[in-house]
């Protein structure tokens, strides 16, 4: 969902216009040769992995949440809502692989996902579907027209605070779209026009507005939207049987789920792009790898994701092969290759160096 409206899109448009336009990057033909060839082996998504790993991070993540809301003892409240945000971040990122694998690669996967992580967390799959790939579109990458860019490093310093706590609103935000905008926009086209165009995706882009959904994804957007709304009328209703405070404390799991994802997005990219299309080579380098040997990055940047910068590369590589392409191609370039240069040791780092981007002068 579109939570990023109140960061003025003018500043990122003064932000492009007083920021020279960065000099070409010309693509490594070795690079991208070697990412095509030293990979082909790895390209099959393994069901297994994947059913296992997201019913055991939704799992863990519903009886920590359950815990977190029964247990009389705040610390230990404390330790269950941490894993249980931290699982259910997990089980809901599969919600990125949901976007790139094949159709016919994961039979009822992608049903069983937004049955037990996508709609219990009124974030089906349909509001990243058709949205994520036009991330990864050669001529929408760091343009006005890519949902999921934003110049962060030109913009203003108070745009990063805004832009992560913003994500504490979002289980709130969701609840209002699928228990009050849904039923609206049934009965009133306008309203389901705005909120189809502006509050149907995982864009952090102000300016981006969604087209109609097309093909084999407009039934799948009716029945989601219809499974959405049910569950959120549903939680507000339970409040009538045992009050607020149950809703509260899964929307605060929730909240902080959201947050930490909205950190991972921060440092996913280095967002230097002024808003001119690059080559593939140019929006490798502007994405970040954080490669073992730290562990950490496994926690806050789960199911294939701390390999951002290579997941651009091969954007269809399965999650659970992306470790194996990182070391193939990090042996056969060598240390101070193009591959190389994406790859960060952290989100610390990383974050420091944005903040002291926008701190320029412009």
């Amino acid at each position: 969902m579109n939570m990023h409206q109140s960061i003025d899109s003018a500043a990122l448009a003064r932000a492009a216009a007083t920021v020279p336009p960065k000099q070409a990057i010309a693509d490594d033909k070795d690079m991208l040769r070697a990412a095509r060839d030293l990979t082909k082996d790895l390209i099959a998504a393994k069901p297994a992995i994947y059913w296992t790993d997201m019913l055991l991070s939704a799992g863990l993540g519903y009886a920590a949440l359950a815990g977190t809301i029964l247990i009389g003892s705040v610390p230990l409240a404390v330790v269950l809502g941490t894993i249980a945000a931290l699982s259910l971040y997990r089980a809901l990122l599969f919600i990125h692989e949901l976007s790139h694998i094949h159709r016919d690669a994961l039979p009822g996967f992608r049903l069983a996902w937004n049955l037990l992580v996508g709609i219990p967390m009124l974030t089906p799959s349909f509001m990243y579907e058709g949205v994520h790939t036009l991330h990864h579109a050669r001529t929408r990458y760091g343009t006005v027209e890519d949902p999921e860019y934003l110049p962060l490093a030109l913009m203003k310093p108070w745009s990063l605070p805004l832009f992560v706590l913003i994500a504490l609103l979002l289980p709130f935000a969701l609840l209002f779209r699928f228990a009050v905008l849904v039923p609206l926009g049934a009965v009133i086209p306008p309203i389901r026009t705005i909120v189809w165009q502006r509050f149907s995706s995982l864009s952090i882009n102000p300016q981006f507005r969604r087209r109609p959904p097309e093909g084999e994804l407009r039934p799948r957007v009716f029945w989601q939207e219809l499974g959405g709304s049910v569950w959120a009328l549903a939680l507000l209703a339970s409040t009538f049987a045992v009050g607020w405070q149950p809703l509260l404390i899964a929307f605060a799991v929730f909240s902080a789920a959201a947050v930490l994802n909205q950190l991972r997005t921060l440092v996913a990219h280095l967002w230097e792009n002024d808003g001119e299309p690059m080559t593939v080579t140019a929006q490798f380098l502007d994405s970040v790898n954080v490669p073992p040997p730290g562990r950490i990055a496994e926690i806050w940047a789960p199911v294939g994701l701390r390999y951002h910068a290579l997941h651009h590369l091969l954007p269809s590589m399965p999650y659970h092969s992306l470790g194996e392409a990182h070391r193939r191609l990090a042996a056969h370039l060598g240390t101070g290759s193009t591959y190389d240069g994406a790859n960060h040791p952290g989100m610390v780092p990383l974050v420091l160096r944005i903040a002291r981007s926008t701190m320029r002068p412009r």
